[in-house]
């Protein structure tokens, strides 16, 4: 048979079990989302509390679901929170979302979570570039999309400009939420930071929480958009960043 021809059933079995997993739709994850939840000093621990439980429910809220659900190719999804420079702790390493029991499994492990610090400012250029190294390690995904979730603008560290300049964005939508409450100044808004600063790709947006009561409510609306099939011509190229103002 000669010392290749031996290997010809096992390299025709490796080919046809490669061909069937490009083929099975199932195998193909259509988005890499990472969730950014800030812990920073400014949020107090019942504030923490509120955006936890928020996060959990809202991952599990019923159009979420139907969103996540939308299509046979799944996404993966990575949580972590962060504040000051080198404060950032992983709470849901990635993870397939295959079905709604995943979604409940991601949400409980949300609710379990414990906060790592609170007494540290807000380092969001070193938040967006721990998010862009995880996304180095993600399942291989059609896009990627970074969400930061805070209430304050970087006070710490470099900022989104230096970070985009010096982590792995390329082909990555940065958008953001925002949690407002009426000792926001004019001088430190954080809207007008997120809009102007952090917000970056096709199509990014940033959503608003009136508050850490309403954060469930701007979180589901945040994740119906980010993870819905996008339909065929709906994508828009190049850089540009469109900030949404919910109300």
């Amino acid at each position: 048979m000669g010392k290749h021809g031996k290997h010809r059933p096992l390299v025709k079995a490796t080919l046809f079990a490669g061909l069937c997993t490009i083929a099975n739709p199932a195998e193909a994850c259509r988005l890499a989302l990472v969730l950014a939840v800030d812990v920073s000093s400014s949020i107090d621990a019942a504030e923490d509390q509120l955006q936890r439980a928020g996060l959990a429910a809202a991952l599990i809220a019923p159009d979420v679901q139907t969103a996540f659900m939308a299509s046979q190719d799944p996404v993966a999804l990575f949580i972590f929170e962060w504040s000051g420079r080198y404060n950032q702790d992983d709470i849901l390493p990635w993870t397939i979302i295959d079905d709604p029991n995943d979604l409940y499994s991601a949400a409980q492990t949300v609710l379990d979570s414990s906060r790592g610090h609170d007494d540290f400012p807000t380092a969001m250029g070193y938040a967006l570039g721990h998010a862009a190294i995880q996304l180095q390690s993600a399942p291989p995904c059609d896009f990627h999309i970074i969400d930061v979730a805070g209430d304050g603008i970087n006070n710490e560290g470099f900022g989104p400009t230096q970070a985009y300049a010096a982590f792995p964005f390329s082909g990555v939508t940065v958008n953001g939420l925002v949690v407002e409450s009426s000792a926001d100044s004019f001088d430190a808004n954080p809207l007008t930071f997120y809009r102007d600063q952090v917000i970056r790709g096709p199509s990014a947006f940033v959503e608003i929480a009136n508050g850490f009561a309403d954060y469930e409510n701007a979180m589901r609306r945040k994740l119906i958009r980010e993870v819905t099939p996008l339909i065929m011509g709906e994508a828009t190229h190049g850089l540009q960043s469109i900030a949404i103002l919910s109300p």
